[in-house]
């Protein structure tokens, strides 16, 4: 079962991986700046649907290519999803209450795949 705290530490260990954390306390790691995950803000196109409301618990991951997006996304799980926004863009959304739905190995796979 992986955690936030895993995501953390798997990021890190990336080579040359930096943290930054928004004034909210959200996370971006990349790699000579440019993103492999960071926690997104609320955004109009991930809703949930029992309440509405903006999400607030969702990390983005970027991805080898469309054709692993496409895969991830259909996994019988339902782990990853993606929205309009991300249209055309080899990155995966995912909740971080499904980190918990993940293994230590998988997520530092996920994270792997896209630093």
């Amino acid at each position: 079962m992986a955690t936030m705290r895993d995501l953390d530490a798997l990021a890190l260990a990336m080579p040359q991986a930096e943290k930054h954390v928004s004034d909210d306390g959200r996370p971006t790691y990349s790699v000579h700046g440019k993103f492999f995950c960071f926690h997104r803000s609320r955004r109009p196109d991930a809703i949930d649907p029992q309440t509405g409301e903006r999400l607030d618990d969702v990390l983005v991951f970027k991805v080898a290519d469309e054709g692993e997006k496409e895969i991830m996304v259909a996994d019988d799980r339902g782990i990853f999803f993606t929205t309009p926004h991300w249209n055309g863009y080899a990155a995966v959304l995912m909740r971080i209450g499904d980190l918990a739905r993940l293994d230590r190995d998988e997520l530092r796979d996920l994270v792997a795949g896209g630093g």
